[in-house]
C-alpha cells in the first residue's frame, strides 16, 4: 500500500503548454520526491494534456489532470476541485507558469507550522530570459543563479536578492521585507484542513485578489501568515494577461471588503453550497 503523500503541489492553468511543460520538469528534479503533482486546469485545449501526458511518460510523480469546460476565468472553481482530489494533509499551490527551484517542496514542508500559511513569492524573468529556459537550464538551476540570468539580459534590481541560496540572508530579509505575508496563489502553502474550514476559494471571483480573499478568511479564522519569499524560490516566466477585467476586479475588491468588515471565516459560495 503506497503511503500518503507529504505535500500536494496544486498547479493552476489555462493554455500555456509551452511554460507548463518546463514547470512540471522542475518538479521531476525536486529534492523532496514524496509528494503528488495536481495540475487544475481550467478549460484548456488538448495541448496541455498531450504536455501533461509525455510529462508521466518519464516521471516517477503521481500527476492528476483536474480539468473543466471552458467558461471564461473560473480559476476559484478549478482549485477548489483540485482540492478536494488532492490526498495530501498539506497543500502547495503554484501556477503554470512559475518553475520551482529544486529545494522548493522540501523548503515549505521544512518550515510548515501548526495553524500557519507559507507566503512565498516569486521572482520575475524578463521576456528575454523566458524565451532561454530550457529543460537542461532547469537541470543545472541557471534559471535561479543570478549572474547567468544577468548574462542573458536580466536586469540587476535588489529583487534579484529573491534568489538568494543563504537561509541566513533568507531568515534576515524575510524578516525585514515590508511585504506583508498573504495567500498568493503562485507561492503559498497551508494545511488542507486549514483551507476546507473556511470553505475553500470563492466562486463568485473571478481574476483579481481572488487568491488573497481566502487568505483573507483563513486570517479571521486564526490562521496566521508567515514570510518565505526568499526561502520558498520560484521563477516566473513572462506572458501577458488577456483576462484581465475591470468588472469582476469591481466585484473581487467588494467581495473582499466585506469578508474584512464582516471578519468573515466561511463562504457560502465554495467548496460546500
Amino acid at each position: 500500500m503506497q503511503s500518503r503523500p507529504k505535500a500536494s503541489v496544486i498547479i493552476s492553468t489555462y493554455n500555456q503548454p509551452q511554460w507548463l511543460a518546463l514547470v512540471l520538469h522542475s518538479y521531476n528534479i525536486q529534492t523532496e520526491s514524496n509528494f503528488e503533482l495536481i495540475i487544475a486546469d481550467d478549460g484548456s485545449d488538448d495541448r496541455t494534456k498531450a504536455v501533461i501526458d509525455a510529462f508521466k511518460t518519464y516521471s516517477k510523480l503521481n500527476v492528476l489532470h483536474v480539468w473543466q469546460k471552458d467558461e471564461g476565468f473560473q480559476k476559484t472553481k478549478i482549485l477548489n476541485k483540485a482540492i478536494v482530489a488532492s490526498h495530501s494533509e498539506y497543500l502547495i499551490f503554484t501556477d503554470g507558469d512559475c518553475i520551482a527551484r529544486e529545494d522548493f517542496v522540501e523548503t515549505h514542508l521544512k518550515l510548515k507550522r501548526p495553524h500557519c500559511a507559507l507566503s512565498g513569492g516569486y521572482f520575475k524573468l524578463s521576456e528575454t530570459v523566458s524565451q532561454s529556459i530550457t529543460k537542461d537550464v532547469i537541470d543545472t538551476q541557471k534559471c535561479f543563479d543570478k549572474q547567468w540570468l544577468l548574462v542573458k539580459g536580466q536586469s540587476k534590481t535588489f529583487k534579484l536578492n529573491k534568489l538568494t541560496k543563504s537561509k541566513v540572508k533568507a531568515n534576515l530579509l524575510n524578516t525585514l521585507t515590508p511585504t506583508k505575508a498573504t495567500f498568493d496563489g503562485m507561492n503559498v502553502s497551508c494545511f488542507k484542513s486549514d483551507i476546507l474550514a473556511v470553505n475553500g476559494f470563492d466562486e463568485r471571483m473571478q481574476y483579481g485578489g481572488e487568491d488573497r480573499e481566502v487568505g483573507e478568511r483563513m486570517m479571521n479564522n486564526g490562521i496566521k501568515f508567515l514570510q518565505v519569499r526568499y526561502s520558498t524560490i520560484c521563477v516566473h516566466l513572462h506572458h501577458q494577461r488577456p483576462y484581465k477585467n475591470e468588472e469582476a476586479e469591481k466585484l473581487n475588491l467588494k467581495i473582499r471588503k466585506e469578508t474584512k468588515k464582516n471578519k468573515t471565516t466561511y463562504t457560502k459560495f465554495g467548496i460546500k453550497t
